[in-house]
C-alpha cells in the first residue's frame, strides 16, 4: 500500500471515528423515542448525516421533526425550512451522488415543499446527470419532478438526444427513451390508420440505433433498444361436458372469481364475460392463479344443457380488443384464437411495422456481421429479425445462427438453447396450423423448455420424445383434449403440470428420471388414466410399487415398470 493510499484509509477511519462520536452525543443529549423535534434535533442529525449520508434511521428522524416543524410554523418558515433542507441534500450529494437517503428525502421534501421550484429540480437532475449518466437514483427522481411539473414528453425525448449523443453506452437514455416514445407516438386503435408520423419517427430511431451499434458493436446498450424497438392473444377454450372454460394470455395474470351472474374478473384489467350464466352458484374454482394459462370450472348447469347455444367474450381492456367464443347447439366443445396464418401469430416480439423496413434492416446486420463475424449481439438481432419477417423460410439459417451463438457466447448457452427450442415450437405450431392437425410432434429436436402450450388447446396427442426436456409446466392444465402423451428419453423429474386433464388416457415416461411415488401424485387428478409407461425411471425400484401406484392410480389397467 503507498502513502497516498495510507492517507486515504486513515481519513475515512477518522471520518467513521468523528461520526461515532457524534452519534454517541446525539444518544447523549436526546432520544428519538422521547419524541424531541425541535430545531437542535434538527441540527444534530444534520451534522450527522453530513458525513455518512447513508444512515437511513436519521433521516426518518429527520422527516419527522420537519413534519412536526410544520405543525407549528406558518407557510412562508416551513418554505425557509425546506428550501435550507434541499441546500443540505446537495452538500449530501456531494459526499455520495448515488445516496439512497438522500435521493429519497429529496423526493419527500420536494412533494412537501409549498412552493417548489421544479426548474431548479429538473437543472439539478442535470448537472448530476452530466457527471454520471448512469446515477438510475437521480433518473428515478428526474421522472417524479417531470411527471410534477408536466414537462412535456418531446422536450424530455429532446433531452435524451443529448445524452445519446455524447455517450452511445449511456443505456439509461435508451430505456428512457424507450418509455416516452409510446407517449409521444401511440399506437393508433385502428390498424390501417393514415397517420405516418410513427413510421417517420420509427425511421429515425432506426438510424439513431444503427450508428450507434456501428460505432461500437460489443456495447450492449444500444442492441438491447434495438430489440425493443423491433418488437413492439387471448386463446379460449370452453367444455359443454367438462363444464370448463380455459383462458390463455400471453403473460401471467392473477384471477378472482366475481360472485355475480355471468363475469369472471381477472387482474390486470382483464375481464371475462360469459353470456347465459345461469347458476348463481359460487362454487367456480380456477387453477394456476399466477400462470399465462387460466381454467374456471363454471357453476354445474351452465353450459350442460346441448340444446343451448352459449356464446363467450373475452375483453382485454389493455389493448381495446375482445375474443368471441361460441358453443353451438349439440357441440360438445369449442374454441377461438388467433389464426398463425392470418395473423402474426408469433412475432410479438418483433411485429412487423414494414416488410421493406425490416428487410432493409437485416440486410445492414448482414453487413455488420461479415465486419464482427462472432458478435453475440449482432448474431441474436438477424435471429429475431429473420423471425419477423419468415420464420420458416429463415428456419436453417436461424439454426445455424444459433450454433455459432453458443460456441461464441458459452456462458449463455442454456439461453440460447431455451430460445432456440422456443423457436422450433413456434415452427412447429405454424406447420400444424396450415395442415389442421390435432397432433403435436417434436421429438428428437434437443427441445429443452416447452412454450406456447396455450396454441395447444385442441391438440390430442403430443410427441415429445428424445429431448432435454426436465420438467412439464403448469401450462400444461391448458391442454384439456389431450389424450396421449409422449415424453420417453428426457430428463422429466416430475409431473406437476399434468394435473386435472380430463381427457388423459396415455402417458409414455421410459427412461426419465422420475424417483418418488409424490412426482406421479398428478396424475392422480386424470380420471380416464389407462397406460401408464414408467420403464426406466428411479421409481420402478421402490419397494412394493406396484402395488402403490394401484393405489395411486385405481384407474390405470395398463402399467408398465
Amino acid at each position: 500500500m503507498g502513502p497516498g493510499q495510507d492517507r486515504k484509509v486513515g481519513k475515512n477511519l477518522e471520518t467513521e471515528h468523528q461520526s461515532y462520536q457524534l452519534y454517541g452525543s446525539l444518544h447523549g443529549t436526546f432520544k428519538r423515542k422521547e419524541g424531541i423535534c425541535d430545531d437542535e434535533a434538527l441540527q444534530i442529525t444534520q451534522q450527522l448525516l453530513s458525513s455518512n449520508p447513508d444512515f437511513a434511521t436519521l433521516w426518518n428522524y429527520r422527516r419527522e421533526i420537519l413534519m412536526h416543524l410544520e405543525t407549528v410554523r406558518d407557510e412562508d418558515e416551513v418554505q425557509k425550512i425546506y428550501q435550507a433542507e434541499l441546500s443540505f441534500l446537495e452538500s449530501c450529494l456531494k459526499v455520495n451522488p448515488k445516496s439512497y437517503g438522500s435521493w429519497h428525502h429529496r423526493g419527500w421534501v420536494s412533494t412537501r415543499l409549498p412552493r417548489p421550484d421544479w426548474a431548479r429540480e429538473l437543472g439539478l437532475c442535470d448537472r448530476c446527470l452530466s457527471l454520471d449518466d448512469r446515477n438510475f437514483h437521480c433518473w428515478d427522481y428526474r421522472r417524479m419532478v417531470v411527471k410534477m411539473s408536466g414537462v412535456p414528453v418531446d422536450q424530455e425525448l429532446a433531452f435524451t438526444d443529448r445524452l445519446i449523443g455524447s455517450n452511445f453506452s449511456n443505456y439509461s437514455s435508451w430505456h428512457y427513451r424507450s418509455t416516452l416514445l409510446p407517449l409521444l407516438h401511440p399506437e393508433s386503435p385502428e390498424p390501417h390508420s393514415p397517420c405516418r408520423e410513427p413510421r417517420r419517427q420509427l425511421l429515425k430511431e432506426y438510424e439513431l440505433v444503427q450508428n450507434a451499434f456501428f460505432t461500437d458493436p460489443n456495447d450492449q446498450s444500444a442492441w438491447f433498444y434495438y430489440r425493443w424497438l423491433l418488437g413492439r392473444g387471448i386463446c379460449v377454450y370452453v367444455s359443454r361436458d367438462e363444464e370448463r372454460v380455459a383462458v390463455a394470455f400471453s403473460r401471467p395474470v392473477n384471477v378472482s372469481y366475481a360472485p355475480r351472474s355471468g363475469t369472471v374478473w381477472l387482474s390486470c384489467g382483464l375481464l371475462l364475460k360469459v353470456a347465459n350464466w345461469k347458476s348463481k352458484s359460487n362454487s367456480s374454482t380456477c387453477f394456476s392463479t399466477l400462470t399465462p394459462a387460466q381454467i374456471c370450472d363454471l357453476p354445474p348447469g351452465t353450459i350442460s344443457d346441448v340444446t343451448n347455444e352459449h356464446n363467450l367474450t373475452v375483453h382485454w381492456t389493455e389493448k381495446h380488443t375482445h375474443r368471441d367464443c361460441a358453443l353451438y347447439t349439440g357441440r360438445s366443445e369449442s374454441w377461438c384464437r388467433d389464426s398463425a396464418t392470418d395473423q402474426e401469430l408469433f412475432r410479438s416480439e418483433l411485429s412487423v411495422e414494414k416488410t421493406s423496413v425490416l428487410q432493409s434492416e437485416l440486410q445492414s446486420c448482414n453487413q455488420l456481421q461479415e465486419l464482427e463475424p462472432l458478435n453475440k449481439w449482432c448474431l441474436l438481432t438477424i435471429i429475431l429479425l429473420m423471425r419477423a419477417l419468415d420464420p420458416l423460410g429463415y428456419e436453417k439459417e436461424t439454426l445455424a445462427h444459433f450454433q455459432t451463438l453458443k460456441e461464441v457466447d458459452s456462458m449463455r448457452s442454456a439461453y440460447y438453447s431455451d430460445l432456440c427450442s422456443k423457436f422450433m415450437i413456434e415452427n412447429t405450431i405454424l406447420k400444424m396450423e396450415y395442415a389442421e392437425v390435432r397432433v403435436f410432434s417434436i421429438s428428437d429436436k434437443n427441445v429443452t423448455t416447452l412454450c406456447h402450450l396455450d396454441q395447444l388447446l385442441l391438440v390430442t396427442h403430443i410427441n415429445l420424445s428424445s429431448n432435454q426436456l426436465q420438467r412439464l409446466p403448469p401450462q400444461f392444465a391448458m391442454l384439456q383434449c389431450l389424450e396421449v402423451l409422449e415424453a420417453d428419453n428426457n430428463s422429466i423429474e416430475n409431473l406437476e403440470g399434468v394435473f386435472h386433464l380430463p381427457k388423459l388416457e396415455e402417458v409414455h415416461l421410459k427412461n426419465n428420471k422420475i424417483s418418488t411415488l409424490a412426482d406421479l401424485q398428478p396424475l392422480a387428478s386424470c380420471p380416464k388414466l389407462k397406460r401408464l409407461d414408467l420403464r426406466g425411471n428411479p421409481v420402478t425400484q421402490t419397494a412394493n410399487i406396484e402395488s402403490e401406484l394401484t393405489e395411486l392410480l385405481p384407474s390405470v389397467t395398463d402399467l408398465q415398470l
